[in-house]
């Protein structure tokens, strides 16, 4: 990696600002870090624009971003109200949906772009077609890797469900077979549509898709740091780590009113609350929520439950347990005595700054494997969604709470946050690759 005062001096140099296209498909948790890296890019001059779902939209016309539509705000909604997108393994056909008509959009909005003048893109994994534009048209390509899991490796393979925890123990055979297996089964998943696409370009069909094809060849980049998860000798030789960029909308989101009153009732009490947050767009956590209620009266702590789906909730709360539809989460987690959440990288890297025990209940995606790395790390404990009761919730929160080991090791953790640069490197790699 250049060093740091090396992306000040071509700065300094350059006398025409770059244009970005920054594009990312998903949730809030792989939307936001896209928006730290767009406004650390306008904030050196760079002109950026965000190609996302629409359903960003307030939060970038908020912040001055420019919107590029892919999709519609009713395709998001009908995405994460999606039965299987919070299972095992079936959520990916949830993905491939998505894909099917974000690739031919996001390769047209690059190509109109591209018409302009000269532009480059930074992407998401699941931007395939920003992938396609770089090879159809020269455009050069950032990806960036929200978690480790993203990038496979037969040295410590990720670990793709909670029973699957030992997987980097396997003989080397066993774990070739299994990453074989996954490689294959993502591709019949993912690829075809792709490959569709592709064709109407002359390109042959894309193999390895999540394992390897989805990597820019130019400059891939991951968003954590090396203490989450240590390099591997068989990652992609164009990935360099930057770290977490803990963006969530502090700025031009708030504490709602309500929440800062009881987190102050909280704090003058001595009584810290106890935060669940099972993801935001995670609309059938209806046990989830029940759970977090029992538990909070089990253990007799207040609570805090943030959802934008009420809906969820229990029709009556404990008389100590609040909701919130949102809040920044640097400005709550600091303020609790433990996290309760899904194991999404966002979520867990703003438990980890916060210095605060976290309880994981992992689903899909990048969560199981996340989970682990945190128990890894001795600040966290896992625990399955089947077992996920009110009962299970406290006794885990107890022995946490009680821990000293746990509470040492996570204010350890946090010290790591003290002077936290993973933005300014982020966007120091991505001028150095396409200038």
């Amino acid at each position: 990696m250049p060093p740091a005062d090396s992306g000040r001096r071509d700065r300094e140099e350059r006398s025409v600002a770059l244009r970005v296209i920054l594009a990312s498909i998903g949730s809030a948790g792989d939307v936001h870090p896209f928006v730290a890296v767009a406004l650390g890019l306008r904030d050196r001059g760079h002109l950026v624009s965000v190609a996302t779902n629409p359903y960003f939209a307030p939060l970038l016309d908020r912040l001055g971003l420019p919107l590029l539509p892919v999709g519609t705000a009713e395709q998001f909604d009908e995405a994460i109200a999606h039965p299987a997108l919070w299972r095992q393994f079936r959520a990916f056909g949830v993905l491939a949906t998505i894909i099917r008509y974000s690739t031919p959009m996001l390769h047209r909005i690059v190509k109109e772009e591209a018409a302009k003048g000269d532009i480059a893109v930074v992407a998401h994994p699941l931007a395939f077609g920003a992938r396609v534009a770089h090879e159809t048209l020269g455009v050069p390509l950032v990806t960036l890797h929200l978690a480790p899991s993203s990038i496979w490796s037969l040295r410590k393979p990720p670990i793709p469900s909670q029973w699957i925890g030992s997987i980097d123990a396997w003989p080397r055979l066993a774990r070739r077979l299994f990453l074989g297996l996954g490689d294959r089964l993502a591709d019949r998943a993912l690829a075809p549509s792709l490959n569709r696409f592709r064709a109407e370009f002359g390109l042959a069909p894309a193999r390895h898709v999540a394992s390897r094809w989805w990597n820019s060849p130019q400059c891939a980049i991951g968003l954590f740091p090396d203490w989450f998860a240590a390099p591997q000798p068989d990652w992609p030789s164009q990935l360099s780590l930057t770290g977490f960029p803990l963006y969530d909308e502090q700025g031009v989101s708030q504490v709602p009113s309500d929440l800062e009153v009881f987190l102050g009732e909280a704090e003058t009490a001595g009584d810290p609350p106890i935060v669940f947050a099972p993801g935001s767009s995670n609309r059938q956590a209806k046990r989830f929520f029940a759970a977090a209620a029992e538990a909070c009266q089990r253990l007799g702590r207040r609570g805090v439950l943030l959802t934008r789906y009420a809906e969820q909730l229990p029709s009556r709360l404990p008389r100590e347990v609040r909701h919130a539809s949102y809040a920044p989460f640097g400005a709550v987690f600091p303020r609790a005595a433990a996290l309760v959440h899904h194991g999404g990288i966002g979520t867990a890297a703003q438990a980890l700054a916060a210095g605060r025990p976290q309880l994981v209940m992992p689903m899909t995606f990048d969560q199981p494997d996340n989970a682990a790395r945190l128990v890894g790390l001795g600040v966290a404990r896992m625990l399955a969604p089947a077992r996920f009761s009110g009962t299970n919730v406290a006794r885990q929160l107890s022995a946490l709470l009680e821990d000293d080991l746990v509470r040492r090791r996570c204010t350890e953790i946090a010290h790591r946050f003290d002077s936290n640069d993973a933005i300014a490197r982020t966007c120091d790699l991505i001028e150095a690759s396409i200038t």
